[in-house]
């Protein structure tokens, strides 16, 4: 059983709350210490969070799930978590997360508040709505970034990034239904209903259009970000970021995956390679130049 509850509250995920860390990079504060253990702990916070949600989204999705090919094998679908085990502990973990996040800030627990109860009204039905739910999940990645800026004091934290998390998430989310859809055979609508509304064609209009602004947008930072260096030598990060972009894009209309964004995450090795590129190319401008 706790095999069980330790997939159904998927670790791999919490890769995502690595936003809050943003404020702490891109400010410039990576070496304050104080600092570095109050998003630490925002992160933990955030995980706990995320997980309860993941939790609520399998109790209320197990019927469909029990309908999909892979999705009949999480723990609540097949049983092999019991459904007032994963109740419990989803209550239990708001009991601790939330507490905790006013804790560390009052304005950081706000954002948690607001972070959990648009996930659940987002998991019970906004995410059965076509472009809605696309905006919502872009939405999760802005509030992480802001819960991060709350929890430090931030100088000059440009607002081109929350601009670029947003077009990013966007990118992520479209694909990944892209994906979805490409794989779905006759019972799509009953194991995600939200497939009804989109077509192929119709996503990859989509995935072109973010495509685009995404990199528009991170160039447009490198250049204009008020704490970056005056040599513009950020910029040299932007291949990276497009190669990164493109991967992604590669793997969804070439390889045909890309269904869990955190699988692609952990396992192509090429992507890994563009962001461990990028994220030392970063460093090394803010912490050396």
């Amino acid at each position: 059983m706790l095999n069980a509850l330790i997939k159904s509250v998927r670790p791999k995920q919490w890769a995502k709350n690595g936003f809050l860390f943003a404020a702490l990079i891109f400010d410039r504060q990576l070496t304050n210490l104080t600092a570095f253990w109050l998003t630490l702990g925002g992160f933990l916070i955030f995980c706990l969070l995320s997980s309860s949600v993941y939790l609520v989204n399998d109790i209320l999705d197990k019927d469909a799930d029990r309908q999909h090919p892979t999705k009949r094998n999480r723990p609540i679908a097949s049983g092999e978590l019991p459904e007032n085990i994963a109740k419990s502990v989803t209550v239990l973990m708001w009991l601790i997360a939330l507490p905790a996040a006013y804790l560390l800030n009052w304005a950081f627990g706000i954002y948690a508040t607001v972070f959990l109860v648009i996930n659940l009204v987002y998991s019970k039905w906004l995410k059965h709505v076509p472009l809605i739910e696309f905006i919502v999940l872009a939405s999760f990645y802005i509030l992480r970034v802001a819960a991060g800026v709350t929890l430090i004091v931030v100088e000059r934290f440009s607002p081109w990034l929350y601009m670029f998390t947003i077009f990013l998430a966007l990118y992520l989310g479209i694909g990944k239904r892209r994906a979805e859809l490409f794989h779905m055979t006759t019972n799509a609508a009953n194991t995600r209903k939200v497939l009804e509304g989109y077509t192929i064609p119709f996503l990859d209009q989509l995935i072109m259009v973010v495509t685009s602004v995404t990199i528009i947008t991170y160039s447009l930072y490198t250049f204009f970000a008020p704490n970056l260096p005056q040599n513009n030598v950020m910029m040299l990060t932007i291949p990276f970021v497009i190669y990164g972009i493109f991967r992604y894009l590669y793997l969804v209309q070439v390889r045909m995956s890309g269904s869990a964004p955190e699988e692609v995450l952990f396992t192509d090795r090429p992507l890994q390679a563009s962001i461990f590129l990028w994220g030392i190319a970063v460093l090394i401008i803010f912490y050396l130049f």
